[in-house]
């Protein structure tokens, strides 16, 4: 029989590792298009190269990862129209499960948005920025749960993360930031008064002004 405790001790470094390396795309520290050179990362984060491996082939299976021939793994580059795209599906789904949610989200479930909210808000006080985007990804993810319509989250939660770093560069600049936190605060007004529409435009009009953040990165066409 398999030695299923020797899996399950490795799960919490598997998981470790995961997490430190989408942590170093998101940042930039592995910019889009880098190779993965598994000797380095290894030594840098101190782990041998079969988890490494492990989580690199699931980081290929999340989308942020791409394993090309006589390349190996590289950081995943998508184009403007890529991330484009990508971003209209988020703003139509976002907006029908806000719509949802305002018809038929208990009030505990409202609550718990409302609670990731204020710490989000903790965060951008303390300017930790990094833990503000987890939550700040955390509230879009929540918002869309209370649909109740798990072929709505799958497909949502997969585009979510492939853009992961898209999505924290849009934070990049005072000013950017400050937008971001203004949408938020308006999203979280309409959701507890339950107002569909506004909740509605509100999401739609900042996933729109998510890529008008970004679109600097790309040689897009205004």
């Amino acid at each position: 029989m398999p030695d299923t405790d020797a899996r399950i001790e490795r799960l919490p470094l598997l998981d470790a590792i995961l997490s430190r390396l989408r942590d170093m795309i998101i940042e930039g520290q592995l910019p889009p298009g880098t190779r993965l050179n598994e000797g380095q990362i290894g030594q840098q984060l101190g782990v041998s190269r079969t988890p490494l491996r492990e989580a690199i082939k699931y980081l290929a299976s999340e989308g942020l990862v791409e394993l090309v021939p006589s390349r190996g793994a590289v950081v995943k580059q998508f184009g403007a129209r890529e991330v484009r795209d990508m971003l209209e599906v988020i703003r139509i789904l976002e907006q029908q499960a806000g719509i949802i949610a305002c018809t038929q989200a208990t009030d505990a479930g409202i609550a718990e948005v409302r609670a990731l909210h204020d710490q989000m808000l903790d965060c951008y006080a303390r300017r930790d920025r990094m833990a503000y985007y987890k939550l700040n990804q955390a509230i879009h993810t929540a918002i869309v749960a209370l649909a109740d319509n798990g072929a709505l989250c799958e497909v949502h939660a997969r585009l979510q993360t492939r853009l992961k770093r898209i999505r924290f560069i849009g934070h990049e600049g005072a000013d950017k930031w400050a937008g971001a936190v203004a949408e938020h605060e308006q999203m979280i007004l309409a959701l507890e008064a339950r107002e569909a529409e506004g909740l509605s435009e509100i999401l739609g009009r900042h996933l729109t002004l998510a890529w008008d953040r970004v679109r600097a990165e790309f040689d897009a066409p205004s």
